[in-house]
This record gives C-alpha cells, sequence and structure tokens, in this order.
C-alpha cells in the first residue's frame, strides 16, 4: 500500500497534521518529549486508504520515526463534523500554495503569500483534486476559499529528496470556505493546496 501511494505521480489524496508533543524541552538538537508520547493526526477521504493505515498500525504496534523506533499505544477513528455550505477551518500542519513564473527565460516554480492568487489556487487545487478522486472530468460545484487574516503565521519549510534540499515558504493560518459542501467535506478529509502527502494543508473545522 505505502509503495503504491508514493510511486503515483497523480494527486494524492490524504495528508497528515504536524508531530504534537505535549510536553516537550528544547535541546541542542531538537525538541524531547518528556512523557516519551507524540500525537498526529491522518485525514483521507478514501476509506479504504485509512482502513488499510489503521490495519498496519495494528497488524505491527512499531514504527520507524526519525530512526527511532516507536510503539503504538492507541489509533483513534475521531468524529467528523458537521458540514454545511460555510465553515471556518484552523490549519494542522502549514499551506503551500505555488505558481509558475518566467525568469530570463526559465520556468520557476515560486511559493505564494496570503493574498488573491494564493485563494485562487487553493481553489483550483481543490477541484481539481475531487475531479481525478471522483473519476469525472468537469462539476458544476462551486468553492470560496478566503481569510479574514486574523491568524496567519509563515513557516520556512526545507524538503530532502534523492539528496536535492528544496526551500519552501509555508502558512499557517484560518480560512473560511464557502460553497457546494461535498467540495468543503473533499477540503476537510483530503487538505488544502500542494504536497498534502508530505504533511502539508491539514485542517480542522472551528466554531469562530
Amino acid at each position: 500500500m505505502a509503495k503504491e501511494i508514493h510511486s503515483s505521480q497523480s494527486y494524492k489524496f490524504f495528508t497528515f497534521s504536524r508531530i504534537n508533543l505535549h510536553k516537550f524541552e528544547i535541546t541542542e538538537s531538537g525538541l524531547l518529549s518528556r512523557n516519551g508520547k507524540i500525537d498526529f493526526l491522518i485525514s483521507s477521504p478514501d476509506d479504504y486508504l485509512i482502513k488499510s493505515l489503521v490495519e498496519g498500525f495494528l497488524n505491527d504496534l512499531t514504527v520507524n520515526f526519525n530512526g527511532e523506533k516507536l510503539i503504538i499505544q492507541k489509533v483513534e477513528l475521531l468524529p467528523v463534523p458537521e458540514i454545511k455550505d460555510k465553515i471556518r477551518v484552523k490549519t494542522l500542519s502549514p499551506i503551500i500554495s505555488r505558481t509558475k513564473k518566467e525568469i530570463n527565460g526559465e520556468t520557476k516554480i515560486w511559493d505564494l503569500a496570503p493574498g488573491d492568487h494564493f485563494f485562487k489556487n487553493l481553489e483550483t487545487n481543490l477541484i481539481n483534486k475531487y475531479l481525478q478522486f471522483n473519476e469525472i472530468e468537469s462539476i458544476d460545484k462551486k468553492v470560496k476559499i478566503y481569510s479574514e487574516m486574523r491568524y496567519v503565521k509563515s513557516k520556512r519549510i526545507t524538503l530532502e529528496k534523492n539528496e536535492k534540499q528544496t526551500h519552501h515558504r509555508a502558512y499557517l493560518m484560518d480560512l473560511i470556505l464557502e460553497g457546494d459542501s461535498d467540495l468543503l467535506k473533499f477540503a476537510y478529509d483530503a487538505g488544502l493546496g500542494e504536497k498534502s502527502a508530505l504533511g502539508f494543508g491539514m485542517v480542522k473545522v472551528i466554531n469562530k
């Protein structure tokens, strides 16, 4: 299952939150969990994928995390919030929104900061994911994504692949989504923005 997911060149329909350390201390090498416990959330619109992940965890209660063997104490299925035609969400992992620019005859990819282009890209990306997941070519469903910019925090993220590092500017923030409830539910399940399978763009519904 894991090999199949990561070998795909298309959208990957899952995301996960940042690692949560509820009791920690800061050391020279990073954060140290004081009680030896961490947790994180995984989300996907694909019920089979979630079922396979849970069964995998239950069959082998150990995982390798950053070179350390961890023991899984609990796997819990969280209730899905009620989603109508407007929801407020908070990011559980930073969002990446990018665009292509031509500089000196060379096309380069740029990370966007929150603004009209940033939010439009989130809308387009969400609809494209929805089309591919449902194996359809078009929909008449609409979605609008924006923010009141009450909370925005920029994060510089370094990713490494094939011994090559790339640097990205991503954002933790509150967002408002309006539109068809199916699209909003899909955004909640699959995450917003790019690189969701690397742990970007996971959101939770908030009440205000």
